[in-house]
C-alpha cells in the first residue's frame, strides 16, 4: 500500500495562503534604536513595534545579573525569587491594588486568568475584537461565552438586563486599548453596568500601561474608573520594554490564580534578567513622565496630519491604523513606505476582519517629530495617488 504524505494538507493550506497574499514568514532583523536593519542591509525607521516609551532599545540602567541565567523552575516550585516578589509588589503599588502576580508572558496572563476565574454556570461577555489571548481564555473556560459587537456597551446592557439572573457570575472581558485599531474601550459605561448588575469587569491594559493616565497606569486611570475595575491584566513587553505579563487585583484573586491558574502553575517563571529589566523600567515610568507625554504628543500630531478624528483619550494612543481594505493594497503601501525608509507592517486577516487590511503605525517616545512628519508625507503621497 502506497504511503500518503501525512502533511500534504498543510502544503495545500500554505499554498492557499500564498495565493491570498497572506503567507507569513519569520524575518531576522537587527534592532538599532528607532531603526531596524533588514537581512539585505536596508535600514528603516521602525514604526512597527510596541516599544512605546523607548525602553526596549536602551540598556538596563540598574542591576547586575547574568543574562544567560534562567529562573530554573515554575514559580511554585523554586522559580519565584526575591526579585520576582519585589516586581509583584512594585506592580501592585503602581496599580494601587492589594496584590499582583507575574507571568512569563502577557498572553498566558490573559488566557489563564480568564479561563481560571470564569467557571461553569458563569457567563463571559467578550468584545468581538479582543486580543487572541483573551479569546483563547474564553474558549478554555467552562463558562458560557457571548461575543458582543465591538465597543457596544448597549449590547452588554441588553444582555445583562435580560439574562443576568440566569448565571451565577458574569464577567465582562475587554481590551482597554485595542491593538489593531487604537480604539479605547467604553470603560465608564461598562464599569457602571458591572456595578448595576453585580458583574465583574476584567480589563487587559497591555497597550495602556506606561502610556495613558496621569501616572501612566493605563486607560482605566485615564477614564477615571481605576477603582471600579478590580482585576487588571498587563504586559511587560510593550511600554515596559521587556518581557512577561502580570495580573493586579484583590489579594484573594491573586492567591486563587497562584493556586489554580494552569498557565502560571505549569510555566517556567519569568527569567531574572527580564524581572530586573522590568523593575528598572517601572522606575523610569515614574521618574520620566516626559516620555509618555512625548509619545502621546506624537500620536496626536500624526492623527492631525492624517485628519484622523477621535476623542481626547484615544488621540494619545500610539497605535494609528491606516485602513486600506484589500490585502494587496495594504502590502503595496507597506512596500512603498519601505522604499522611502519606513517599516510599517501590513496587517491582514485573520489578524483583522476580512476587507479591513491596514497598516498599523506604532509610535515610540524614541521617535522625533521629523520622523513622524516624514511618515505622514509619505502616506499622504500614496493615498492621493490612489484617488
Amino acid at each position: 500500500m502506497k504511503k500518503s504524505n501525512p502533511y500534504g494538507y498543510l502544503t495545500d493550506r500554505l499554498s492557499d495562503l500564498d495565493q491570498q497574499q497572506r503567507l507569513r514568514s519569520l524575518i531576522p532583523r537587527i534592532a538599532r534604536g528607532t531603526r531596524i536593519v533588514e537581512p539585505d542591509g536596508t535600514e528603516l525607521v521602525n514604526f512597527g513595534g510596541n516599544d512605546y516609551l523607548g525602553f526596549a532599545s536602551e540598556p538596563v540602567r540598574k542591576g547586575h545579573f547574568d543574562t544567560l541565567r534562567g529562573s530554573g523552575a515554575s514559580a511554585l516550585v523554586c522559580g519565584w525569587t526575591a526579585e520576582h516578589q519585589r516586581l509583584a509588589e512594585t506592580i501592585a503599588d503602581f496599580e494601587s491594588t492589594e496584590a499582583a502576580v507575574v507571568f512569563p508572558s502577557g498572553f498566558v496572563a490573559c488566557s489563564g486568568t480568564t479561563a481560571t476565574l470564569a467557571e461553569e454556570g458563569d457567563l463571559i461577555l467578550s468584545d468581538r475584537l479582543n486580543h487572541a489571548s483573551l479569546i483563547d481564555g474564553c474558549r478554555m473556560s467552562k463558562a458560557e461565552c457571548m461575543v458582543y459587537p465591538h465597543l457596544s456597551f448597549e449590547y452588554v446592557a441588553d444582555v445583562l438586563r435580560k439574562k443576568r439572573q440566569q448565571y451565577q457570575r458574569v464577567w465582562i472581558v475587554t481590551d482597554g486599548v485595542f491593538s489593531m485599531d487604537g480604539h479605547v474601550a467604553p470603560l465608564r459605561e461598562l464599569a457602571q453596568l458591572a456595578a448595576e448588575y453585580n458583574s465583574q469587569l476584567i480589563v487587559d491594559e497591555a497597550h495602556g500601561t506606561g502610556v495613558l493616565g496621569a501616572n501612566g497606569t493605563g486607560v482605566c486611570e485615564a477614564l477615571g474608573v481605576k477603582e471600579q475595575v478590580a482585576i487588571r491584566i498587563g504586559t511587560l513587553s510593550k511600554a515596559i520594554g521587556g518581557q512577561g505579563g502580570f495580573v493586579a487585583g484583590p489579594k484573594v484573586v491573586i492567591d486563587y490564580l497562584i493556586n489554580r491558574c494552569r498557565t502560571l502553575i505549569y510555566s517556567t517563571s519569568l527569567a531574572p534578567a527580564s524581572v530586573l529589566a522590568a523593575l528598572a523600567a517601572f522606575e523610569l515610568v515614574r521618574d520620566e513622565p516626559g516620555r509618555r507625554h512625548h509619545v502621546c504628543s506624537l500620536a496626536q500630531r500624526l492623527r492631525g496630519r492624517l485628519s484622523i478624528h477621535v476623542d481626547e483619550t484615544e488621540s494619545g494612543v500610539p497605535i494609528i491604523p491606516i485602513l486600506i481594505g484589500s490585502d494587496a493594497d495594504a502590502i503595496k503601501l507597506s512596500s512603498q513606505l519601505r522604499a522611502k525608509g519606513f517599516f510599517v507592517p501590513a496587517i491582514r486577516p485573520p489578524t483583522v476582519p476580512e476587507g479591513t487590511a491596514r497598516l498599523r503605525v506604532s509610535l515610540s517616545a524614541a521617535h522625533t517629530e521629523q520622523m513622524v512628519d516624514e511618515l505622514a508625507d509619505a502616506i499622504h503621497g500614496f493615498l492621493h495617488s490612489q484617488n
